[in-house]
Protein backbone atom coordinates (compact mmCIF):
# COMPACT_ATOMS: atom_id res chain seq x y z
CA UNK A 1 0.00 0.00 0.00
CA UNK A 2 1.47 3.10 -1.04
CA UNK A 3 2.25 6.15 1.19
CA UNK A 4 -0.74 8.12 0.04
CA UNK A 5 -2.64 5.31 0.82
CA UNK A 6 -1.87 5.18 4.64
CA UNK A 7 -2.24 8.78 4.89
CA UNK A 8 -5.67 8.34 3.47
CA UNK A 9 -6.56 6.10 5.73
CA UNK A 10 -5.50 7.48 8.96
CA UNK A 11 -7.36 10.24 8.10
CA UNK A 12 -10.67 8.77 7.82
CA UNK A 13 -9.89 6.67 11.01
CA UNK A 14 -9.36 10.16 12.94
CA UNK A 15 -12.39 12.19 11.06
CA UNK A 16 -14.99 9.14 11.26
CA UNK A 17 -13.87 7.90 14.75
CA UNK A 18 -16.62 10.05 16.39
CA UNK A 19 -19.18 8.58 14.01
CA UNK A 20 -18.05 4.96 14.87
CA UNK A 21 -17.31 5.06 18.35
CA UNK A 22 -19.46 5.99 21.12
CA UNK A 23 -17.72 7.16 24.47
CA UNK A 24 -19.30 7.39 27.52
CA UNK A 25 -18.74 11.05 27.37
CA UNK A 26 -21.08 11.92 24.61
CA UNK A 27 -23.96 9.91 26.67
CA UNK A 28 -23.32 12.08 29.41
CA UNK A 29 -23.53 15.43 27.24
CA UNK A 30 -26.84 14.26 25.82
CA UNK A 31 -27.72 13.72 28.94
CA UNK A 32 -26.83 16.48 30.85
CA UNK A 33 -28.35 18.85 27.29
CA UNK A 34 -31.35 16.84 27.71
CA UNK A 35 -32.45 17.24 30.70
CA UNK A 36 -32.45 21.26 30.28
CA UNK A 37 -34.36 21.05 27.56
CA UNK A 38 -36.81 18.85 28.92
CA UNK A 39 -37.13 21.54 31.96
CA UNK A 40 -37.57 24.29 29.42
CA UNK A 41 -40.25 21.79 27.80
CA UNK A 42 -41.83 21.39 31.32
CA UNK A 43 -41.64 25.12 31.84
CA UNK A 44 -43.45 25.85 28.66
CA UNK A 45 -45.75 23.56 28.61
CA UNK A 46 -46.61 25.53 32.62
CA UNK A 47 -46.94 28.55 30.08
CA UNK A 48 -49.07 27.24 28.33
CA UNK A 49 -51.68 25.93 31.03
CA UNK A 50 -51.37 28.83 32.96
CA UNK A 51 -50.60 31.55 30.51
CA UNK A 52 -48.40 34.20 29.50
CA UNK A 53 -48.92 36.36 32.70
CA UNK A 54 -46.44 33.50 33.92
CA UNK A 55 -43.74 35.49 32.21
CA UNK A 56 -42.87 39.17 33.96
CA UNK A 57 -44.00 40.91 30.69
CA UNK A 58 -46.17 44.14 31.62
CA UNK A 59 -47.25 46.93 30.18
CA UNK A 60 -45.43 48.24 28.86
CA UNK A 61 -43.32 45.78 28.53
CA UNK A 62 -44.90 43.02 26.08
CA UNK A 63 -41.40 42.00 24.66
CA UNK A 64 -38.36 40.65 27.13
CA UNK A 65 -36.53 37.47 27.27
CA UNK A 66 -38.41 35.50 24.30
CA UNK A 67 -37.65 38.42 21.69
CA UNK A 68 -34.24 38.50 22.96
CA UNK A 69 -33.61 35.13 22.24
CA UNK A 70 -35.00 35.45 18.94
CA UNK A 71 -32.78 38.08 17.76
CA UNK A 72 -29.45 36.14 19.58
CA UNK A 73 -29.98 33.14 18.06
CA UNK A 74 -30.76 34.71 14.73
CA UNK A 75 -27.92 36.35 15.28
CA UNK A 76 -25.61 33.02 16.03
CA UNK A 77 -26.97 31.71 13.41
CA UNK A 78 -24.53 33.97 10.98
CA UNK A 79 -21.78 32.20 12.54
CA UNK A 80 -21.97 29.25 9.32
CA UNK A 81 -23.20 29.65 6.65
CA UNK A 82 -22.53 33.60 6.03
CA UNK A 83 -18.55 32.94 7.47
CA UNK A 84 -18.18 29.74 5.69
CA UNK A 85 -19.62 30.90 2.32
CA UNK A 86 -17.39 34.30 2.47
CA UNK A 87 -14.22 31.85 2.94
CA UNK A 88 -15.13 30.00 0.55
CA UNK A 89 -15.64 32.54 -2.39
CA UNK A 90 -12.38 34.31 -1.08
CA UNK A 91 -10.55 30.91 -1.49
CA UNK A 92 -9.26 30.73 2.13
CA UNK A 93 -7.57 27.61 1.99
CA UNK A 94 -7.55 27.54 5.77
CA UNK A 95 -11.26 27.59 6.38
CA UNK A 96 -11.43 23.66 5.04
CA UNK A 97 -11.65 22.16 8.28
CA UNK A 98 -13.85 24.65 9.70
CA UNK A 99 -16.83 24.95 6.84
CA UNK A 100 -18.92 21.99 9.04
CA UNK A 101 -18.29 23.34 12.32
CA UNK A 102 -19.78 26.69 10.77
CA UNK A 103 -22.32 25.66 9.00
CA UNK A 104 -24.07 23.36 11.42
CA UNK A 105 -24.23 26.11 13.86
CA UNK A 106 -26.48 27.95 11.30
CA UNK A 107 -29.02 25.82 11.22
CA UNK A 108 -29.37 25.06 14.83
CA UNK A 109 -29.56 28.40 15.84
CA UNK A 110 -32.05 29.55 13.51
CA UNK A 111 -34.14 26.51 14.58
CA UNK A 112 -34.00 27.66 17.90
CA UNK A 113 -34.19 31.37 17.28
CA UNK A 114 -37.28 30.57 14.96
CA UNK A 115 -38.94 29.02 17.82
CA UNK A 116 -39.51 31.92 19.94
CA UNK A 117 -42.17 33.93 18.15
CA UNK A 118 -44.06 30.98 18.69
CA UNK A 119 -43.59 30.32 22.13
CA UNK A 120 -44.25 34.31 22.70
CA UNK A 121 -47.67 33.99 21.68
CA UNK A 122 -50.11 33.80 24.43
CA UNK A 123 -52.28 30.89 22.33
CA UNK A 124 -49.27 28.61 20.81
CA UNK A 125 -51.25 26.70 18.94
CA UNK A 126 -53.08 29.33 16.46
CA UNK A 127 -49.25 30.08 15.20
CA UNK A 128 -50.58 29.38 11.68
CA UNK A 129 -52.61 32.55 11.89
CA UNK A 130 -49.22 34.74 11.22
CA UNK A 131 -48.56 31.97 7.92
CA UNK A 132 -49.44 34.36 4.75
CA UNK A 133 -51.69 31.72 2.99
CA UNK A 134 -55.33 31.71 1.38
CA UNK A 135 -58.11 30.88 3.89
CA UNK A 136 -61.49 30.99 4.96
CA UNK A 137 -61.77 33.17 7.77
CA UNK A 138 -61.21 36.59 5.95
CA UNK A 139 -58.17 37.28 7.24
CA UNK A 140 -54.95 37.99 5.59
CA UNK A 141 -51.36 39.47 7.22
CA UNK A 142 -50.03 42.71 7.10
CA UNK A 143 -47.64 42.76 4.26
CA UNK A 144 -46.55 45.90 5.81
CA UNK A 145 -45.58 44.20 8.80
CA UNK A 146 -41.52 43.14 9.38
CA UNK A 147 -42.74 40.21 11.40
CA UNK A 148 -44.13 38.87 7.61
CA UNK A 149 -41.13 39.64 6.56
CA UNK A 150 -39.23 37.75 9.31
CA UNK A 151 -40.99 34.65 8.13
CA UNK A 152 -39.98 34.45 4.72
CA UNK A 153 -36.46 35.54 5.30
CA UNK A 154 -35.73 33.07 8.33
CA UNK A 155 -37.56 30.04 6.25
CA UNK A 156 -35.72 31.15 3.10
CA UNK A 157 -32.61 31.20 5.03
CA UNK A 158 -33.33 27.80 7.00
CA UNK A 159 -33.67 25.90 3.59
CA UNK A 160 -31.37 27.49 1.91
CA UNK A 161 -28.71 26.74 5.56
CA UNK A 162 -29.75 23.19 4.83
CA UNK A 163 -29.11 22.80 1.09
CA UNK A 164 -25.67 24.67 1.80
CA UNK A 165 -25.36 21.91 4.66
CA UNK A 166 -25.94 18.80 3.04
CA UNK A 167 -24.21 19.33 -0.71
CA UNK A 168 -21.20 19.09 0.72
CA UNK A 169 -21.79 16.48 3.53
CA UNK A 170 -22.73 13.80 0.41
CA UNK A 171 -18.63 12.48 -0.32
CA UNK A 172 -18.39 11.78 3.14
CA UNK A 173 -21.59 10.03 3.80
CA UNK A 174 -20.92 7.95 0.82
CA UNK A 175 -17.40 7.66 2.86
CA UNK A 176 -19.33 6.01 6.19
CA UNK A 177 -21.89 4.35 4.01
CA UNK A 178 -18.64 2.09 2.53
CA UNK A 179 -17.67 1.44 6.64
CA UNK A 180 -21.42 0.26 7.82
CA UNK A 181 -23.29 -2.22 7.30
CA UNK A 182 -27.21 -3.43 7.96
CA UNK A 183 -29.55 -0.32 8.71
CA UNK A 184 -26.78 2.13 9.18
CA UNK A 185 -25.73 1.10 5.21
CA UNK A 186 -29.12 1.62 3.68
CA UNK A 187 -29.70 4.54 5.56
CA UNK A 188 -26.66 6.23 4.48
CA UNK A 189 -26.31 4.50 1.29
CA UNK A 190 -30.04 6.47 1.20
CA UNK A 191 -28.60 10.39 2.04
CA UNK A 192 -25.68 10.39 -0.37
CA UNK A 193 -27.70 9.72 -3.37
CA UNK A 194 -25.62 6.84 -5.18
CA UNK A 195 -22.16 8.83 -4.50
CA UNK A 196 -19.40 6.65 -6.54
CA UNK A 197 -16.68 9.89 -6.74
CA UNK A 198 -17.08 10.17 -10.61
CA UNK A 199 -15.33 13.06 -11.94
CA UNK A 200 -19.06 14.39 -13.20
CA UNK A 201 -19.96 14.17 -9.82
CA UNK A 202 -16.75 16.14 -8.42
CA UNK A 203 -17.61 18.78 -11.18
CA UNK A 204 -21.25 19.29 -10.42
CA UNK A 205 -21.50 19.21 -6.62
CA UNK A 206 -18.07 21.71 -6.86
CA UNK A 207 -20.83 24.20 -8.98
CA UNK A 208 -23.07 23.64 -7.13
CA UNK A 209 -21.59 24.24 -3.81
CA UNK A 210 -19.93 27.44 -5.50
CA UNK A 211 -23.33 28.32 -6.57
CA UNK A 212 -24.95 28.24 -3.01
CA UNK A 213 -21.90 29.93 -1.26
CA UNK A 214 -22.81 33.16 -3.66
CA UNK A 215 -26.91 32.94 -3.24
CA UNK A 216 -26.49 32.18 0.81
CA UNK A 217 -24.39 35.39 1.28
CA UNK A 218 -27.02 37.72 0.45
CA UNK A 219 -30.06 35.80 1.80
CA UNK A 220 -28.32 36.04 5.62
CA UNK A 221 -27.75 39.98 5.40
CA UNK A 222 -31.25 39.92 4.34
CA UNK A 223 -32.25 37.97 6.98
CA UNK A 224 -30.86 39.81 10.18
CA UNK A 225 -31.49 43.56 8.53
CA UNK A 226 -34.82 42.45 8.33
CA UNK A 227 -34.45 41.78 12.24
CA UNK A 228 -33.97 45.03 12.76
CA UNK A 229 -36.27 46.54 10.85
CA UNK A 230 -38.69 45.00 13.27
CA UNK A 231 -37.64 47.85 15.84
CA UNK A 232 -36.62 50.34 13.45
CA UNK A 233 -39.96 50.71 11.64
CA UNK A 234 -41.38 51.99 14.67
CA UNK A 235 -40.83 55.65 16.50
CA UNK A 236 -39.99 54.35 20.05
CA UNK A 237 -36.89 56.14 21.46
CA UNK A 238 -33.53 54.21 20.15
CA UNK A 239 -34.86 52.25 17.77
CA UNK A 240 -36.32 54.32 14.99
CA UNK A 241 -32.29 54.52 13.32
CA UNK A 242 -31.40 53.92 9.77
CA UNK A 243 -28.35 52.54 11.45
CA UNK A 244 -30.04 49.73 12.83
CA UNK A 245 -29.45 47.26 9.71
CA UNK A 246 -25.81 47.42 9.45
CA UNK A 247 -25.88 47.37 13.27
CA UNK A 248 -27.53 44.35 13.48
CA UNK A 249 -25.76 42.22 10.94
CA UNK A 250 -22.22 43.75 12.45
CA UNK A 251 -23.79 42.24 16.01
CA UNK A 252 -24.94 38.87 14.18
CA UNK A 253 -21.33 38.45 12.56
CA UNK A 254 -19.56 39.10 15.71
CA UNK A 255 -21.60 36.68 17.57
CA UNK A 256 -21.66 34.38 15.62
CA UNK A 257 -17.60 34.03 14.60
CA UNK A 258 -17.35 33.67 19.15
CA UNK A 259 -19.90 30.80 18.52
CA UNK A 260 -18.19 29.28 16.54
CA UNK A 261 -14.78 29.56 18.26
CA UNK A 262 -16.23 28.26 21.31
CA UNK A 263 -18.09 25.16 19.43
CA UNK A 264 -14.20 24.36 17.25
CA UNK A 265 -12.15 24.39 20.88
CA UNK A 266 -14.78 22.07 22.66
CA UNK A 267 -14.94 19.61 19.49
CA UNK A 268 -11.04 19.69 19.26
CA UNK A 269 -10.69 18.77 22.50
CA UNK A 270 -13.87 16.10 23.30
CA UNK A 271 -12.52 14.25 19.88
CA UNK A 272 -8.99 14.64 19.96
CA UNK A 273 -8.75 16.62 16.53
CA UNK A 274 -5.76 18.68 17.53
CA UNK A 275 -4.13 17.51 13.99
CA UNK A 276 -7.09 18.89 12.02
CA UNK A 277 -8.62 21.98 14.45
CA UNK A 278 -4.96 24.00 14.65
CA UNK A 279 -4.17 27.19 16.83
CA UNK A 280 -3.87 29.05 12.92
CA UNK A 281 -7.43 28.54 12.67
CA UNK A 282 -8.38 30.16 15.98
CA UNK A 283 -5.54 32.40 15.09
CA UNK A 284 -7.33 33.77 11.68
CA UNK A 285 -10.61 33.55 13.47
CA UNK A 286 -9.36 35.87 16.27
CA UNK A 287 -8.68 38.29 14.03
CA UNK A 288 -11.60 38.36 12.53
CA UNK A 289 -13.78 38.86 15.88
CA UNK A 290 -11.01 41.54 16.86
CA UNK A 291 -12.07 43.31 13.29
CA UNK A 292 -15.65 42.48 14.54
CA UNK A 293 -15.60 44.33 17.56
CA UNK A 294 -13.89 47.27 16.71
CA UNK A 295 -16.85 47.62 14.20
CA UNK A 296 -19.28 46.72 16.99
CA UNK A 297 -18.29 49.25 18.87
CA UNK A 298 -17.64 52.01 16.07
CA UNK A 299 -21.67 51.05 15.30
CA UNK A 300 -22.24 51.30 19.24
CA UNK A 301 -20.19 54.68 19.81
CA UNK A 302 -22.13 56.27 16.60
CA UNK A 303 -25.53 55.25 17.82
CA UNK A 304 -25.15 56.37 21.11
CA UNK A 305 -23.32 59.49 20.17
CA UNK A 306 -26.54 60.72 17.95
CA UNK A 307 -28.91 60.03 20.69
CA UNK A 308 -26.48 62.01 23.12
CA UNK A 309 -26.24 64.81 20.64
CA UNK A 310 -29.86 64.61 19.34
CA UNK A 311 -30.52 65.48 23.17
CA UNK A 312 -34.72 64.73 22.49
CA UNK A 313 -36.16 64.13 25.72
CA UNK A 314 -37.62 60.50 25.29
CA UNK A 315 -34.46 59.48 23.20
CA UNK A 316 -32.35 60.65 26.48
CA UNK A 317 -34.65 59.47 28.97
CA UNK A 318 -33.41 55.75 27.58
CA UNK A 319 -29.82 56.52 26.96
CA UNK A 320 -29.84 57.59 30.49
CA UNK A 321 -31.13 54.21 31.77
CA UNK A 322 -28.90 52.33 30.19
CA UNK A 323 -25.91 54.33 30.48
CA UNK A 324 -26.34 55.62 34.36
CA UNK A 325 -29.77 54.45 35.54
CA UNK A 326 -31.17 51.16 36.25
CA UNK A 327 -29.42 49.14 33.34
CA UNK A 328 -26.21 50.54 33.58
CA UNK A 329 -24.72 47.40 35.39
CA UNK A 330 -25.88 45.06 32.42
CA UNK A 331 -24.87 48.23 29.53
CA UNK A 332 -21.09 48.44 31.00
CA UNK A 333 -21.05 44.61 31.71
CA UNK A 334 -22.07 44.62 27.60
CA UNK A 335 -19.17 47.05 26.55
CA UNK A 336 -16.90 44.93 28.40
CA UNK A 337 -17.61 41.60 27.16
CA UNK A 338 -17.54 42.80 23.51
CA UNK A 339 -14.78 45.02 23.35
CA UNK A 340 -12.33 46.23 26.60
CA UNK A 341 -11.77 42.03 27.11
CA UNK A 342 -11.48 40.90 23.80
CA UNK A 343 -9.92 43.70 22.04
CA UNK A 344 -6.43 43.18 23.99
CA UNK A 345 -6.47 39.36 24.50
CA UNK A 346 -7.06 39.46 20.62
CA UNK A 347 -4.83 42.08 19.30
CA UNK A 348 -1.85 40.45 20.98
CA UNK A 349 -0.44 38.00 19.19
CA UNK A 350 1.33 36.07 22.27
CA UNK A 351 -2.75 36.21 23.72
CA UNK A 352 -4.18 35.14 20.80
CA UNK A 353 -3.79 31.34 21.85
CA UNK A 354 -6.49 28.92 21.18
CA UNK A 355 -7.49 29.58 25.48
CA UNK A 356 -6.90 33.48 24.73
CA UNK A 357 -9.80 33.17 21.64
CA UNK A 358 -12.09 31.01 23.75
CA UNK A 359 -11.69 33.56 26.67
CA UNK A 360 -12.81 36.26 24.66
CA UNK A 361 -15.68 34.65 22.40
CA UNK A 362 -17.73 33.46 26.10
CA UNK A 363 -17.74 37.18 26.71
CA UNK A 364 -18.58 38.40 23.39
CA UNK A 365 -21.35 35.50 23.82
CA UNK A 366 -22.50 37.15 26.60
CA UNK A 367 -21.95 40.77 26.23
CA UNK A 368 -24.14 39.87 22.74
CA UNK A 369 -27.24 38.53 25.11
CA UNK A 370 -26.91 41.61 26.99
CA UNK A 371 -26.81 43.82 24.16
CA UNK A 372 -29.77 42.09 22.76
CA UNK A 373 -31.74 42.73 25.49
CA UNK A 374 -30.77 46.25 26.35
CA UNK A 375 -32.10 47.12 22.50
CA UNK A 376 -35.08 45.97 23.54
CA UNK A 377 -36.14 46.31 27.48
CA UNK A 378 -34.97 49.95 28.28
CA UNK A 379 -37.11 51.10 25.17
CA UNK A 380 -39.99 49.51 26.45
CA UNK A 381 -40.30 50.66 29.59
CA UNK A 382 -39.48 54.38 28.86
CA UNK A 383 -41.78 54.99 26.02
CA UNK A 384 -42.77 58.24 24.85
CA UNK A 385 -45.53 58.94 26.93
CA UNK A 386 -43.67 58.97 30.66
CA UNK A 387 -46.60 58.34 32.78
CA UNK A 388 -46.89 54.59 31.07
CA UNK A 389 -43.28 54.25 32.26
CA UNK A 390 -43.30 50.45 33.49
CA UNK A 391 -40.48 48.04 34.64
CA UNK A 392 -39.54 44.12 34.46
CA UNK A 393 -37.91 41.48 35.86
CA UNK A 394 -37.79 37.93 34.39
CA UNK A 395 -39.57 35.29 35.73
CA UNK A 396 -37.97 31.65 36.92
CA UNK A 397 -40.28 30.50 33.72
CA UNK A 398 -38.43 32.91 31.33
CA UNK A 399 -34.95 31.57 32.41
CA UNK A 400 -35.26 28.49 32.50
CA UNK A 401 -36.65 28.02 28.96
CA UNK A 402 -33.99 30.98 28.35
CA UNK A 403 -31.29 27.97 29.68
CA UNK A 404 -33.26 25.39 27.53
CA UNK A 405 -32.23 27.10 24.42
CA UNK A 406 -28.53 26.37 24.92
CA UNK A 407 -29.22 22.70 26.28
CA UNK A 408 -31.05 21.89 22.94
CA UNK A 409 -28.58 23.70 20.70
CA UNK A 410 -25.50 21.18 22.66
CA UNK A 411 -28.09 18.48 22.34
CA UNK A 412 -28.48 19.26 18.14
CA UNK A 413 -24.60 19.20 18.11
CA UNK A 414 -24.02 16.39 20.00
CA UNK A 415 -26.54 14.46 17.57
CA UNK A 416 -25.21 15.69 14.86
CA UNK A 417 -21.71 14.83 16.10
CA UNK A 418 -22.52 11.54 16.07
CA UNK A 419 -24.02 11.11 12.67
CA UNK A 420 -22.32 13.19 10.70
CA UNK A 421 -18.08 13.78 10.40
CA UNK A 422 -17.76 16.71 11.78
CA UNK A 423 -14.89 18.15 10.11
CA UNK A 424 -15.46 17.90 6.25
CA UNK A 425 -13.05 15.27 4.99
CA UNK A 426 -13.12 15.66 1.61
CA UNK A 427 -12.60 18.82 1.73
CA UNK A 428 -9.67 18.45 4.51
CA UNK A 429 -7.53 16.18 1.62
CA UNK A 430 -8.41 18.24 -0.95
CA UNK A 431 -6.54 20.96 1.02
CA UNK A 432 -3.63 18.51 1.38
CA UNK A 433 -3.54 18.13 -1.98
CA UNK A 434 -3.88 21.80 -2.99
CA UNK A 435 -1.00 21.91 -0.49
CA UNK A 436 1.09 19.96 -1.92
CA UNK A 437 0.88 21.01 -5.51
CA UNK A 438 1.78 24.18 -4.54
CA UNK A 439 4.93 22.81 -2.60
CA UNK A 440 6.30 20.70 -5.77
CA UNK A 441 5.07 17.52 -4.22
CA UNK A 442 3.86 14.95 -7.32
CA UNK A 443 0.06 15.55 -8.14
CA UNK A 444 -2.44 13.15 -5.48
CA UNK A 445 -4.71 11.16 -7.60
CA UNK A 446 -8.17 12.44 -6.44
CA UNK A 447 -9.79 9.18 -6.41
CA UNK A 448 -7.02 8.53 -3.58
CA UNK A 449 -7.97 11.42 -1.69
CA UNK A 450 -11.78 11.23 -1.74
CA UNK A 451 -11.36 7.37 -1.54
CA UNK A 452 -10.71 5.18 1.37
Amino acid sequence: MSKDHASNADINSQLLRPVMKTGKGWYLTVTVSGLVLLAAILSFAYQVYRGIGVWGLNRPVFWAFDITNFVFWIGISHAGTLISAILRVTGAEWRRPVTRCAEAITVFALMIGAMFPIVHLGRPWLFYWLAPYPNSRGLWPNYRSPLLWDFFAINTYLLGSLIYLYLPLIPDLALVRDKTKGLRHRIYSAASLGWRGTQLQWKRLEKAVGVMAVVIIPVAVSVHTIVSWDFAMTIRPMWHSTMFGPYFVAGAIFSGIAALIIAMAIIRKVFHLETFLKPIHFNNLGLLLLTMSLLWFYFTFAEYLTTYYGNEPAEKAVFQSKVSGAYSPLFWAMIACCFFIPVPILAIKKLRTIAGTVIASVGVVIGMWLERFLIIVPTLAQPRMPFNWGSYRPTWVEIVITAGTFGYFVLLYAIFTKVFPIVAVWEYKEGLTVSSQEHGAPEAQRLVAHGD
